[in-house]
């Protein structure tokens, strides 16, 4: 498990309770390319990933319209994205995206589609290439 995606209308809001808790939140970053602020919050050998939207038209300002805020993702660690990207390609999986993209921290991934897992969108990440 890598983390769990948390889409918030605002990780200024969000962070007040996780710091009530004695959690501390870390790597706050804007994806631009997502229209998303993301920010870390430690949580054992995992992370919280809190999402809030920078724009009407993101994906998390969507989500959270039609949802409300709560779970967006879950995402799994991968030693090798692109070698997985193919694999699921080739099996025919439903993906989000036909890219590797770049996303916070650097970290690569894809989305695998929740027709796919059971209803779960499942984001497969790996490290930065600069830290593997």
């Amino acid at each position: 498990m890598d983390h769990l995606g948390i889409a918030v209308k605002s990780i200024a809001q969000a962070r007040k309770f996780y710091e009530q808790l004695g959690m501390r939140v870390v790597g706050e970053e804007v994806v631009e390319h997502e229209k998303v602020r993301a920010a870390m919050v430690p949580v054992g050998e995992t992370r919280f990933e809190l999402l809030e939207a920078t724009s009407d038209d993101s994906v998390i300002a969507k989500f959270i319209a039609k949802r409300g805020e709560g779970l967006h993702h879950v995402a799994v660690h991968v030693n090798d994205i692109s070698a997985t990207f193919e694999e699921l390609k080739r099996k025919g999986v439903r993906l989000i995206s036909d890219e590797i993209k770049v996303g916070a921290g650097g970290h690569l991934y894809i989305f695998v589609h929740p027709s796919a897992t059971g209803g779960v969108l499942l984001e497969l990440c790996q490290d930065p290439i600069s830290a593997v």
